[in-house]
């Protein structure tokens, strides 16, 4: 079976009149993202050991373990430090963001933009930090 697009499942949706049987019709199309595959595969790429990137992203080693085993999952926060550490760069965070059921970084958000404007500079999450404690924004850790 073709999986249906996000509009074709939206358009149905809104029509829907109950939602069990919306649910029950279409639970092939759902999506079932694992992002840990990604950050794995990222990591890999980066060759960085777990306690470094631990270390880069500003979170503890047991933390950043549970989240690659997949028994937590990460804040939106804590997987911008990930994104940063990892350099993945803005386009593959905001897909990360995006199939973890995040907000991705909109640039008319002051915070979000110098999120953004760290990502596009390879920018360490420290770094970040330290930009947004000056502009008076919410740090990332």
């Amino acid at each position: 079976m073709k999986s249906k697009s996000t509009e074709s499942l939206h358009e149905e949706l809104m029509e829907a009149a109950d939602l069990g049987t919306y649910l029950k019709e279409n639970e092939g199309n759902f999506s079932n993202d694992d992002i840990t595959e990604t950050l794995k595969d990222l990591l890999r790429r980066r060759r960085l050991s777990k306690a470094t990137l631990a270390r880069k992203s500003g979170m503890s080693d047991v933390y950043l373990h549970q989240v690659f085993s997949g028994r937590r999952t990460a804040s939106r926060d804590r997987l911008l430090c990930l994104c940063s550490a990892l350099r993945a760069g803005l386009p593959k965070t905001q897909d990360l963001l995006k199939r973890a059921g995040y907000a991705q970084l909109y640039a008319k958000h002051k915070r979000d933009a110098i999120i953004i404007y760290g990502l596009l500079h390879r920018l360490e999450p420290s770094s970040i930090n330290d930009k947004l404690f000056v502009e008076n924004e919410k740090t990332l850790f």
